[in-house]
């Protein structure tokens, strides 16, 4: 029961931080809810990702390693609706941008890790991270010739997904999802161009990429203090 215990408040502490900064007001304490999802995971309640779930009875502790395992990105279908259009397809060669600035972006922040290390293999001690990004949007008009400056407050949006796994029976230990913007400082309007778009789009992968790293490295600290 202790150990359990030990585990379940070390979970909490995972993913209701996992992917989202923490708030200028202190949020209510995670806990385990009721609500079990389709794999035995029990979804977790005052979590400060948009959804988070966990299994119970396992200890993180165990993992020293990591193992990444890309789920592809997923874009959303974008119908034309004239000149008052919002959202916009991308490029094969934007998104292909796309799926190199996350995939660099993580995995940089990864091999930065002060408690695992990166390895190809499954293992007993490796964990798997599975993350992928669904319904993505853009925001950017494509550029067309004698078009005037565009200005913008967004970039575009993305769901990020990530799931821990034991990567030997590939059993999800931990799930969470957070939907976030590639927004402008203060939300302010701001000239459209290639460099600065590809700028914020790489800040929010950095910002997803640096909280699950930091979150990680402290696994043994959570273990030890939540008794």
């Amino acid at each position: 029961m202790g150990k359990e215990k030990t585990f379940s408040r070390a979970c909490l502490a995972l993913v209701s931080a996992l992917l989202v900064a923490a708030c200028s007001t202190q949020p209510s304490q995670p806990q385990i809810g009721a609500e079990e999802s389709f794999d035995g995971l029990r979804r977790i309640t005052n979590s400060q990702a948009d959804a988070a779930w966990v299994r119970p009875g396992v200890d993180l502790a165990a993992y020293r390693k990591l193992r990444l395992e890309g789920a592809g990105i997923e874009f959303r279908p974008v119908k034309r609706t004239g000149s008052s259009q919002r959202e916009f397809s991308m490029s094969e060669a934007q998104k292909t941008r796309l799926r190199e600035i996350v995939v660099e972006v993580f995995r940089e922040e990864l091999m930065a890790s002060e408690r695992f290390s990166l390895v190809e293999e499954s293992g007993p001690d490796v964990l798997t991270v599975w993350g992928g990004l669904y319904d993505v949007v853009s925001f950017v008009p494509p550029e067309q010739a004698g078009r005037r400056d565009v200005f913008i407050n967004q970039v575009g949006a993305a769901t990020l997904v990530i799931e821990l796994r034991d990567s030997e029976s590939g059993a999800t230990l931990v799930r969470a999802l957070d939907r976030r913007a590639a927004s402008r400082a203060g939300s302010q309007l701001s000239f459209s161009s290639s460099a600065s778009n590809w700028g914020e789009v790489r800040r929010v992968a950095r910002r997803w990429a640096t909280l699950l790293r930091t979150r990680l490295d402290s696994i043994d600290t959570w273990s030890t203090e939540a008794s």
